[in-house]
C-alpha cells in the first residue's frame, strides 16, 4: 500500500467515525447483556445479494451513509472482491441497535431479551448488540461458510426471488441446520420481480410461496421439529420471513404491514399477521375475513402488501406527479428538498427507503426472531464440545457463563496489514478473554492430559472486529465474537483456547466440499525457495480449506476446492504471502484408488528376515459405507459394539467382524478397514501396531499411483510369527503390511475413483441444447432438467468429472451466448471405466502420468513384487 492509499484510508476512517451511532464503550457494556447478543451470519447462494444486504444493516447503525447502502458492499474488504463483485473471505461487524417499545414486546422466552429496573419497575432492555458475519457464496469458499457458522447462532438466508431455491442455498442451509443454527429467511431483489419480471400480485404470491415451502423442505429434510431446538420452519405469518430488495435498500415483513392496518380493522398486529398470508381472504362489501375465495374478495396478502406496494411503484416509474404528491401525504413521507425534484428510478429508491427501510426490517427481525447465546449455547453444547457433557467446561458452555473457565473457538485466520501476521478469529462461549491473560491454546490434534499440540501463552491483546477496521478493547466475555493478537504462531487454522486444565477440545468443523483440485508451484528463481516455503505456511493459515503438500519429488502441491479457490489462493499466494514471481502447473485432479472385486487368492507376503508371513486379501466396501466414514455416521473413535451393530444392520457385516476392526485409514479416519478375521493366532496382539501403521502407510500411498485409497476392506486371515520377540519387531513387520496390502489390491482387480461435480446450470429455454452437447463432450450426463415456475429459465443438473471442468465456463458460455449459468460442488467419486492394468485404457494413461510427475518408476509395478510364494 503507498503512503497516499494509507492516508486516503485514514481520513475515510475518522469521516465514518464521525456518524457512528455507537462508541466502543458502549458496545463493551453491551457485551456483558448476553441476552441482548445476536451472533448471526448471512448465508446464500452465489449472487444472491448478501453483501448489499448487508449493506443496509450497516448503514442503519450509521457506519455508511444511508445513500450509498447498497452500492458501497462494506464487507467486501479486499480489492479483489469489490473488482469480481463477489465475496471471497466471510467479514465480520458488529453494531447497536435499540428496539422500540412496542417490537420488544414480540420477544418470546426469558433468555432472549435482559431486564433492567426504572424507578422499582422492571423493564426490557432496548439496546442490542448484533455481530453480523458475511459470508461467500461460491461454493469454492464454502470452507469459509462453515467457519462463520461455528461461531454464530443464527443465520440469515437470503433466497433470489427469481431464481428461487439453488444448490447452494440447500448446501448451505444444511450446514446451518447441522450445526444447530436458526434459519431466517430474507427475499431478496423484489425490485427485479416488479420491474423486469413484470409479475401480478398473486403470481408473484405464488413465487413467494414456492421459495417458502422449498425452504421448509430442506429445513424438515435435515432438521427435527421435536429436536432441542424446536420448530425452526420459516413461516411469513409468524414474521420470520422478510421481503424486498438490497439493492434499493427497502424490505418489509408482515409485521410492518400488520401495524399499519392495526387501528383501522381494530384487531391485534399478531392476530392479523395470520391473515396476511396464506389462503385468506378479505371481502370488501361484508368487511369480513374467510377461507375460500368467493366472487367480491381478494387474498389478504395481495390486497394489503402488494397492492400499495405496486401502486407506488406504478406511480413514480410512469412519472404521475399528482399521484405521487398524494402518496407521499398519505404515507407520511418526508423527502428532503433536493429529493422532490426526483423522478422515476432515483426517485422510487428515495421513497421506498423512507417508507419501509431495510435496516429497520432486517434488525427488528434479527433481534425477534433469532436466538441469544443463552439460548443456543443451551442446545448447541452437545455439538460444540468434545469431552464429557457435565464436566466444568461443559456446563460453562451450557449457561454461556461469563465468570466460568474460558472456553474459545478460533474458526479461522485473518490477515493483518504487517505480512505474515494473522488474527486469530472465534467467539467466546463461556468465560473472559482479555488483554495480557494467560491461556491454553489447543490445536486440533490435542488429547487431554498429553503435551502435544499444547502450548500456554500469553494473549497479546484482544480486538473488536468491524469490516475494513479494528478497535482494541479490553476483554470479552461470553457469548461475543473477537478476534486476538498473538495467538497466530500457535495454531495452523483453528483450535480451542481455554484457562480450564482438564478442557476436552470443541469438535473440529466438517467441510461439505474436500479439496480434489491440485496445482504444483515453484519459485521462478531458486534462490526464492525459502520464501515460497514460508508463503506456503501462511496461505495453509489463512483458508480454513486450502491444503498445501511438499512431495517427497520436491514439488509443492497446493490443492483447492476448485478452479476459481485455486485462482484466488495462488494470487494470495504470489501477492501477499510469499510476494516472488510463481510458476504454476496446470490443475490436476486427485484420484483415488479402490477395488471392484475380492481378492481372487489369499496373498502372502515374509518379512526381510522370512521368519514372519501375513495372509490378506482386499475386498470392495458395500455402497455408501464409505461416505458414511467421511461424513462421521460411522467413526473410528466410536465405541466399537455400536458401532459394529450399525455396521451389521445397515451393511449385512458379520458382527464379530464388524467388532475386530483394527483401524481405519489413511490417517485413522479415512474410508478403508482393517479387519482381524484369524482364529487363535499367537502373539497377534504385540504386532498390531506394526500392522496397523503399515496399513497407514499403504493406504496414503497407493499401490497404482501413490493416492490415497478408499472404499477397501482388508482382512487379516492368518499371521505366523516368529517365536523370538527381536525377530518380529517394527521393522520386521511394518514393511511386510504395507507389500502384504498392495498384493491383494492389485489381485483384486485395482480400479482408479475419479471426483465428480454436481453441477447446476441455469438457463433459458433456448439454451438448453447448446448445454447438453457441451456435457455430452465432457463425460458429463444430465440427470435432471426442470422448469422454474413463473419464470423462463430452466434448471439442469448434471454430474461432471472434475477431471474434465477446467474451462467448462467459459465452454459452456459461448456455447450459450452467455445465458447459462454453471455451479460446480464437489459431489461423490465414481470409478473411473477401464482397468488400470491393461495398455491402453484411460486409467492406463492416468496412472502413468500420475507415475511420472511424481517421479516413481515407470510403469504399473508387477504383483511378484509384491506376492511372496510358499
Amino acid at each position: 500500500m503507498d503512503k497516499n492509499e494509507t492516508y486516503s484510508l485514514q481520513s475515510m476512517q475518522t469521516r465514518i467515525v464521525d456518524q457512528v451511532n455507537f462508541t466502543i464503550d458502549e458496545i463493551r457494556t453491551l457485551m456483558d447483556r448476553k441476552k441482548n447478543i445476536r451472533n448471526m451470519s448471512v448465508i446464500a447462494h452465489v449472487d444472491h445479494g448478501k453483501s448489499t444486504l448487508t449493506d443496509s444493516l450497516v448503514s442503519k447503525a450509521g457506519i455508511i451513509a444511508g445513500a450509498k447502502a447498497g452500492e458501497t458492499r462494506f464487507t467486501d474488504t479486499r480489492k479483489d472482491e469489490q473488482e469480481r463483485c463477489i465475496t471471497i473471505k466471510s467479514t465480520a461487524i458488529s453494531m447497536f441497535f435499540e428496539l422500540d417499545e412496542k417490537d420488544i414486546n414480540f420477544i418470546k422466552g426469558d433468555n432472549q431479551v435482559e431486564y433492567t429496573e426504572v424507578d422499582g419497575k422492571k423493564e426490557k432492555f432496548k439496546g442490542f448488540l448484533i455481530n453480523l458475519i458475511d459470508s461467500p457464496g461460491h461454493v469454492d469458499f464454502s470452507s469459509e461458510v462453515t467457519a462463520a457458522l461455528r461461531v454464530t447462532d443464527g443465520a440469515l438466508v437470503v433466497v433470489d426471488c427469481v431464481s428461487g431455491v439453488c444448490v447452494q442455498t440447500e448446501t448451505v442451509l444444511r450446514q446451518a441446520i447441522a450445526e444447530r443454527i436458526k434459519p431466517i429467511l430474507f427475499m431478496n431483489k423484489m425490485d427485479r420481480a416488479l420491474l423486469e419480471l413484470q409479475l401480478g400480485a398473486e403470481e408473484l404470491f405464488q413465487t413467494f410461496q414456492r421459495i417458502v415451502e422449498n425452504i421448509n423442505v430442506i429445513i424438515a429434510t435435515y432438521g427435527d421439529d421435536d429436536g432441542p431446538m424446536g420448530a425452526i420452519m420459516v413461516d411469513p405469518s409468524v414474521g420470520n420471513v422478510g421481503f424486498g430488495s438490497g439493492l434499493h435498500g427497502w424490505a418489509f415483513t408482515l409485521k410492518q404491514f400488520a401495524e399499519m392496518y392495526a387501528d383501522k380493522f381494530g384487531v391485534q398486529v399478531d392476530k392479523l399477521m395470520k391473515n396476511l398470508w396464506g389462503d385468506r381472504f378479505f371481502d370488501l362489501k361484508t368487511k369480513k375475513w374467510s377461507s375460500s375465495q368467493s366472487e367480491g374478495s381478494k387474498r389478504g396478502f395481495c390486497q394489503f402488501v402488494l397492492d400499495p406496494i405496486f401502486k407506488v411503484f406504478d406511480a413514480i416509474m410512469n412519472i404521475k406527479k399528482d399521484q405521487v404528491e398524494a402518496l407521499v401525504v398519505k404515507l407520511g413521507i418526508k423527502l428532503a428538498h433536493d429529493e422532490k425534484d426526483l423522478e422515476g428510478k432515483p426517485l422510487m429508491k428515495v421513497f421506498m427507503r423512507k417508507w419501509l427501510p431495510a435496516g429497520d426490517t432486517m434488525l427488528q427481525m434479527i433481534c425477534i426472531h433469532l436466538p441469544s447465546p443463552v439460548t443456543a449455547q443451551k442446545y448447541r453444547m452437545e455439538m460444540l464440545y468434545e469431552g464429557p457433557h457435565d464436566d466444568e467446561a461443559a456446563v460453562a458452555i451450557k449457561n454461556c457463563d461469563a465468570n466460568g473457565p474460558l472456553m474459545m473457538y478460533v474458526s479461522k485466520m485473518v490477515p493483518t496489514s504487517d505480512k505474515g501476521r494473522f488474527y486469530a478469529f472465534g467467539r467466546v462461549f463461556s468465560g473472559k478473554v482479555a488483554t495480557g491473560m494467560k491461556a491454553r491454546i489447543q490445536g486440533p490434534n490435542y488429547v487431554p492430559g498429553k503435551k502435544e499440540d499444547l502450548y500456554e501463552k500469553t494473549i497479546q491483546r484482544t480486538i473488536l472486529m468491524m469490516g475494513r477496521y479494528i478497535e482494541p478493547i479490553e476483554d470479552i466475555p461470553s457469548g461475543n465474537i473477537a478476534g486476538l493478537v498473538g495467538v497466530d504462531q500457535y495454531l495452523v487454522k483453528g483450535g480451542t483456547i481455554t484457562t480450564y486444565k482438564d478442557a476436552h477440545n470443541m469438535r473440529v468443523m466438517k467441510f461439505s466440499v474436500s479439496p480434489v483440485v491440485r496445482v504444483a508451484v515453484e519459485a521462478k528463481n531458486p534462490a526464492d525457495l525459502p520464501k515460497l516455503v514460508e508463503g506456503l505456511k501462511r496461505l495453509a493459515k489463512s483458508d480454513p480449506m486450502v491444503q498445501c503438500i511438499f512431495e517427497e519429488s520436491g514439488e509443492h502441491i497446493i490443492a483447492g476446492a476448485g478452479e476459481l479457490h485455486l485462482e484466488i489462493c495462488l494470487k494470495d499466494l504470489e501477492e501477499d504471502h510469499a510476494c516472488i514471481p510463481l510458476k504454476k502447473s496446470d490443475p490436476v485432479v486427485s484420484y483415488r484408488e479402490t477395488v471392484a472385486e475380492e481378492s481372487n487368492q489369499i496373498c502372502l507376503s515374509k518379512s526381510p528376515n522370512k521368519h514372519n508371513r501375513l495372509h490378506a486379501t482386499a475386498k470392495p466396501m458395500p455402497d455408501g459405507l464409505a461416505d458414511d466414514i467421511e461424513n462421521g455416521t460411522v467413526n473410528a473413535r466410536d465405541e466399537f459394539k455400536a458401532r459394529a451393530k450399525i455396521l451389521a444392520e445397515k451393511y449385512d457385516y458379520d458382527v464379530t467382524e464388524a467388532r475386530k476392526i483394527w483401524c481405519f485409514g489413511p490417517d485413522g479416519t479415512g474410508p478403508n478397514i482393517l479387519v482381524d478375521v484369524t482364529k487363535g493366532v499367537q502373539y497377534l496382539n504385540e504386532i498390531k501396531d506394526s500392522v496397523v501403521a503399515g496399513f497407514q502407510w499403504a493406504t496414503r500411498e497407493g499401490v497404482l499411483s501413490d493416492e490415497h485409497m478408499r472404499g477397501i476392506r482388508f482382512d487379516i486371515h492368518d499371521v505366523t510369527l516368529h517365536a523370538d520377540a527381536i525377530h518380529r519387531g517394527g521393522g520386521q513387520i511394518i514393511p511386510t503390511a504395507r507389500r502384504v496390502i498392495y498384493a491383494s489390491v492389485l489381485t483384486a482387480s485395482p480400479r482408479l475413483l475419479e471426483p465428480v461435480y454436481l453441477v447446476e446450470i441455469q438457463c433459458p429455454e433456448v439454451a438448453v441444447g447448446g448445454i447438453y452437447g457441451v456435457l455430452n463432450r465432457r463425460r458429463g450426463h444430465v440427470f435432471e432438467e426442470s422448469q422454474v415456475a413463473g419464470t423462463p429459465m430452466f434448471v439442469v443438473k448434471a454430474y461432471l468429472p472434475v477431471n474434465e471442468s477446467f474451462g467448462f465456463t467459459a465452454d459452456l458460455r459461448s456455447n450459450t451466448g452467455g445465458q447459462a449459468f454453471p455451479q460446480c460442488v464437489f459431489d461423490h467419486w465414481q470409478v473411473l471405466p477401464g482397468d488400470p492394468l491393461e495398455a491402453g485404457t484411460k486409467p492406463n494413461q492416468v496412472v502413468l502420468e500420475t507415475r511420472k510427475r511424481k517421479g516413481l518408476k515407470e510403469g504399473v509395478p508387477a504383483l511378484d513384487n509384491y506376492l511372496d510364494k510358499m
